[in-house]
């Protein structure tokens, strides 16, 4: 008999892919001629104004037509549109291997859990194996900071980058929280790997912000970081536990590359904020 995706974590894993396409599909980025933009639910053009429904203060609000930048704007429809429909085609992915046989069992965690003999990253919370998704973050600049430095008459502030996954959720989502986590690779990146927890900023997750130039401040990637316990379990294959439980929120695996930089196609997961890990079943 073959092996068949266990139906509960297919679900989870539907569920949360399903419901970062409704968080999405929230707000429309209603951008304007200074880089910045307003989160709207709706928006019309009445003559030289523009009318929208603001999500931020849950109000109709107007601006001058001459101030919006609608280039921008349908651009970013398009490639918010892109973004669903990749969700999209996960799912169905997740929802096709439902019933589609696993890959062989690799290395045990345990007496009965065992890791897929496949590489990629792996959450086990004391009782299921969560293969974690791996997403493409974007590299978005601060415009407002650049507009700021070339008002200024000295180069007082260095050059802004954030590094986002777009989103306020991922889609595995897990309750215990102190997870551990399981990395198999050839090249051994697990032995640099880096939990990393992200902040929300207008429904996209922060990863890190990158400084360049000359300025106030550090330069370079500035991240936060969770301290781990590694361990190589076994050739290619290492175990990361956090030494400490994490708080509820989102968090992201990276590979760190040459000169501290991070690779910035990661595995994201979420913390509900359970207080103890599920009963392993009898």
């Amino acid at each position: 008999m073959r092996a068949r995706v266990p139906w509960k974590l297919a679900s989870a894993l539907l569920v949360g892919l399903i419901g970062c396409v409704s968080l999405r599909a929230v707000g429309i980025k209603l951008y304007l001629k200074d880089g910045s933009y307003q989160l709207v639910k709706t928006y019309t053009v009445q003559g030289n104004r523009v009318r929208y429904f603001s999500l931020d203060r849950g109000d109709w609000e107007e601006i001058p037509k001459s101030l919006v930048d609608f280039p921008a704007t349908e651009r970013g429809e398009q490639q918010e549109k892109a973004a669903q429909q990749k969700v999209l085609q996960q799912a169905r992915r997740i929802e096709d291997q439902r019933f589609d046989s696993l890959p062989p069992i690799g290395y045990q965690i345990k007496p009965g859990i065992g890791l897929p003999a496949a590489e990629g990253v792996y959450l086990f919370d004391g009782n299921v194996v969560w293969p974690l998704v791996q997403s493409s973050a974007e590299v978005k600049r601060d415009k407002k900071r650049l507009a700021l430095s070339l008002a200024l008459p000295a180069p007082l502030l260095k050059g802004r980058s954030w590094v986002v996954l777009q989103g306020a959720r991922a889609a595995v989502r897990v309750a215990v929280r102190q997870p551990v986590f399981f990395i198999e690779a050839a090249s051994n990146w697990g032995a640099r790997a880096e939990l990393i927890p992200l902040k929300i900023l207008h429904r996209q997750r922060v990863v890190e912000k990158i400084q360049t130039g000359i300025g106030v401040g550090k330069s370079g990637e500035l991240r936060e970081t969770i301290p781990l316990e590694r361990t190589e379990v076994a050739p290619g294959i290492f175990k990361l536990t956090p030494t400490e439980p994490l708080k509820p929120g989102e968090y992201a695996i990276g590979e760190l590359m040459a000169a501290h930089k991070l690779n910035i196609d990661v595995w994201d997961f979420g913390i509900t904020g359970a207080s103890r890990p599920p009963r392993a079943s009898q």
